[in-house]
């Protein structure tokens, strides 16, 4: 069938590729095919090479661990073994039968460890050889069903590659379950129906090693089931036509998951399977005589040429087409068969150049497994490790976002691949590779050597010194112009501060963390926010007030930085003691102090205490002028990138005339306060301290002093 099909769709092609199709089918004639045999096996310890593992589903120590360490919270995962079952033959009418024996243990979660709960099961099942895990299955969808459907249960089936016929162990009652303890049979859908057995309370978690029998006869269509928990045996039955609810060819295995709330421990000790049907085209070779060993022998050896004819054949076409066309439209980039996309789409990816998919078992290796010591820090989209990739040879840092599969999480995984794939500029973070598998979704970027800005800002160690921060500063513009000004669109960062920033091993500044990041094109400023987003004190107020993104907004952040590193103070503070507090602001914010202290000609004396006084004066208030310009409450007012640039690196250009005191934007909309959540400035919104936080600009109309707009326009001299 393959062959024919090859054969017809290349008859109009070109003289050469027929005659690479006579080739493939002159090689294939001269290989033996044996006999093919059912599927059977048995295992009393798991091998990872005969089971494929999915999401959070792992095989270790020889048991299979259906969702790994992440069974405290919010997981899903499943492992099948990875050669097909032959449940019918349509070309024969025949029907398979099977049996399944497997043990296994439900455990709940140890005290202390967030669970309010036990849940919510786990599950045998079958489905299409080339099934699809559904990116939302966990809770009571125990990795099976898509979760966005359930509101329609009692309608909705499965379909297509995510059709299953599962036996459950349910532990958890949702709204379709009879009990929160029970059986059920389900077909492509998480509502057993009728075709249930309701279990004691105590019984399924925690009740040591439990075994089950599933078997299936082809004569009745009866699915039996029969679970043995202690001196207790548990049946439940069902008529299932298989054939009419799933492929010719299954994948047999098990699946788990938990929730938020409700979590278990679920792990299978062993597992035998034997099926009555052989499996066409399969990959067991018979070896019923030595005459059927020498004539596969014979047969390989002969198409051994013809295969290497072949190749080298089809390297010379692929050459010849790359070289017209540097993409296929059908080319897809993947990471390896252990690694699933979760949701992502590889499309997204298409136009990356430079970095490469890197398979997820590297990326364990190199951080073994993901071990603490090798941490280098969190923040609000993940955590980042140090590794060390035997291929190409060289330490990366590897990001690992924070429950990858969420929708968020795989919207700023998206927009970092397919933004910073594409950038090249030496104070820019470079992105090696990404992988997205076993539910992870993980960023390979070069290893800058001495960590990130805001460490060396705050370290009680040592302190950086002013030529230093002015490199550093110096390299941060270079890094923004590149991206407002000299790409082929506008890059709007989105969450520029000093934790974002990292170091090089002489102190360059290479500014990282795409997760918000968005093109816009040249000449359109604006561009709307699912939700707000980004830091609070380098988040831009007008963002909060109107979910604009846009370069403003990353100017509004980048002279936030410039004023905390020569002031070495964080942009938002709660007072701890007399001084910033004693005016009735609740919170210190770094700017409407920075300004009050330029207003008054004290500029200096805003600089970083730990410094004592050892710095370039005009270097200090040109970067207070600067970061004050760049953060203007009125956005209109705010440089663009190229002009602050060049306010830093030049004694020549004629900075504005800022007024002595900052402006107070009026609102063409009135809008109340609002709350912000954040625990510090290296947090991103929605961390865990929650205070009052009131916007104070929008569209700026008027201010509170007597300098007017006009007054902005006069120009200082500058300073010797």
């Amino acid at each position: 069938m393959a062959v024919k099909t090859l054969c017809s769709s290349c008859s109009s092609s070109r003289p050469h590729h027929q005659l690479l199709v006579l080739f493939f089918c002159l090689a294939v004639s001269l290989v033996h095919v044996p006999r093919a045999r059912s599927l059977s096996f048995s295992y009393k310890a798991f091998n990872p090479d005969d089971f494929h593992p999915e999401a959070d589903a792992r095989i270790k120590d020889g048991r299979m661990e259906l969702l790994g360490d992440e069974y405290t919270d919010r997981a899903r995962g499943r492992a099948y073994h990875k050669h097909p079952a032959q449940l019918w033959d349509g070309a024969t009418g025949k029907n398979a039968s099977f049996a399944a024996n497997f043990t296994f243990i439900i455990e709940s979660v140890p005290a202390g460890m967030g669970a309010a709960g036990v849940g919510h099961g786990m599950a045998f099942f079958l489905a299409p050889y080339t099934t699809d895990l559904p990116q939302e299955s966990y809770d009571g969808c125990l990795g099976l069903f898509d979760e966005n459907k359930v509101q329609n249960y009692a309608t909705v089936k499965a379909s297509g590659d995510e059709r299953f016929v599962a036996v459950e162990f349910d532990t958890y009652q949702d709204i379709w379950d009879p009990s929160s303890r029970h059986i059920g049979i389900d077909v492509n859908s998480m509502d057993s129906g009728g075709d249930y057995t309701v279990l004691p309370n105590g019984s399924l978690v925690d009740a040591g090693v439990m075994s089950a029998t599933v078997t299936y006869d082809n004569g009745t269509r009866r699915l039996d089931v029969a679970l043995i928990v202690g001196s207790d045996t548990y049946t439940a039955a069902a008529t299932v036509d298989l054939p009419s609810s799933l492929p010719e060819q299954v994948v047999v295995g098990f699946s788990a998951a938990t929730g938020n709330a409700f979590a278990s421990n679920h792990t299978v000790l062993s597992f035998s399977f034997l099926s009555t049907l052989p499996t066409k085209n399969g990959t067991s070779l018979s070896a019923s005589s030595n005459k059927t060993t020498m004539e596969l022998g014979a047969g390989v050896a002969a198409a051994a040429v013809l295969v290497l004819l072949l190749a080298a054949a089809v390297a010379v076409l692929l050459v010849r087409r790359r070289g017209k066309r540097p993409y296929d439209d059908e080319e897809k980039l993947t990471t390896d068969g252990d690694d699933s996309l979760d949701g992502v789409d590889d499309g997204d990816f298409e136009s990356s150049t430079g970095p490469r998919p890197i398979p997820y078992a590297q990326l364990a290796a190199a951080t073994k497994d993901f071990a603490a010591e090798g941490k280098l820090g969190q923040g609000g989209s993940g955590s980042v490790y140090r590794g060390h990739l035997k291929e190409p040879g060289r330490d990366v840092a590897i990001k690992v976002f924070s429950r990858g599969a969420s929708m968020e999480g795989r919207k700023e995984y998206r927009s970092e691949v397919t933004v910073i794939s594409r950038l090249r500029h030496r104070n820019l973070v470079q992105l090696i590779g990404w992988c997205h598998g076993r539910r992870r979704l993980l960023l390979v970027y070069e290893l800058v050597s001495n960590g990130s800005l805001d460490g060396h800002l705050y370290s009680t160690e040592a302190t950086l010194t002013w030529p230093t921060r002015y490199q550093i500063i110096l390299g941060l513009s270079s890094a923004v112009l590149y991206l407002h000004q000299e790409w082929d669109q506008c890059v709007v960062h989105g969450d520029i501060k000093p934790s974002n920033i990292m170091l090089d091993e002489a102190f360059n500044a290479k500014l990282g963390d795409f997760g918000l990041a968005r093109l816009i094109d040249h000449g359109m400023s604006l561009q709307t926010m699912t939700a707000v987003a980004g830091t609070p004190g380098y988040l831009d107020p007008e963002c909060v007030i109107t979910g604009k993104a846009s370069a403003e907004s990353d100017m509004y952040s980048f002279g936030i930085v410039l004023l905390e590193v020569a002031c070495g103070r964080r942009p938002m503070a709660v007072p701890t003691g007399a001084g910033e507090g004693k005016d009735g602001q609740a919170v210190f914010r770094l700017v409407e102090w920075a300004w009050g202290m330029h207003g008054r000609g004290a500029a200096l004396e805003a600089a970083d205490e730990r410094l004592g006084g050892a710095f370039d004066q005009w270097e200090v208030e040109r970067v207070i002028a600067v970061g004050l310009w760049c953060a203007h409450p009125d956005p209109k007012m705010r440089p663009g990138i190229r002009q602050a640039a060049e306010a830093l690196r030049s004694r020549k250009f004629r900075m504005p005339l800022l007024p002595p005191k900052m402006p107070v934007a009026v609102y063409l909309q009135p809008f109340g306060a609002s709350t912000m959540q954040f625990s510090d400035t290296t947090a991103s919104v929605g961390s865990s301290v929650t205070m009052p936080y009131t916007s104070t600009t929008s569209h700026a109309t008027a201010t509170s002093n007597s300098s007017s707009a006009a007054a902005v326009t006069e120009h200082l001299s500058p300073r010797a």
